[in-house]
């Protein structure tokens, strides 16, 4: 088994970029199990007029279409927000086998917040979850971006 190295930056970056775009700066990269990025995207809601372009949905979409399965078994995503729970629910559709999160969203979060998506009696898998990988650079990112807005 290969040490762990965490993708988290690439994520970091995707977020920085959708904030450039005027977008919320979420990032998310999707890794095999042997360590290669399938897929990185920042949030894209408003720029493809589309509330379900979510960084993780996108991601997510990519990995399943490059890989020709709706399944990523053995998968890792990283994302610098708590998945929603849109996105908390097609993490465990998709099957992926870690989650790895930079900043809680108590407020809109999907997986430790809110309903809590993969405690729920009705989901069929829930991943590993590994949070508050990267934090305080996430949680920065956020609030300057809101700050801008206010």
């Amino acid at each position: 088994m290969s040490p762990f190295r965490s993708h988290m930056q690439i994520a970091l970056d995707e977020a920085a970029a959708a904030a450039t775009r005027g977008e919320v700066p979420v990032g998310a990269v999707l890794v095999t199990p042997s360590g290669k990025v399938v897929a990185r995207a920042g949030n894209r809601t408003r720029e493809l007029s589309d509330p379900t372009a979510h960084a993780e949905i996108l991601v997510i979409r990519e990995g399943c279409r490059l890989i020709g399965s709706e399944r990523l078994g053995g998968h890792a995503l990283y994302v610098t927000l708590e998945p929603c729970p849109m996105c908390a629910a097609a993490i465990a559709a998709s099957r992926i086998a870690r989650l790895y999160y930079a900043a809680s969203d108590p407020k809109s979060g999907g997986v430790a917040h809110g309903p809590r998506v993969f405690s729920h009696p009705q989901c069929h898998h829930a991943p590993e979850i590994y949070d508050g990988l990267r934090e305080i650079e996430a949680a920065a990112l956020l609030r300057s971006f809101f700050a801008g807005r206010r």
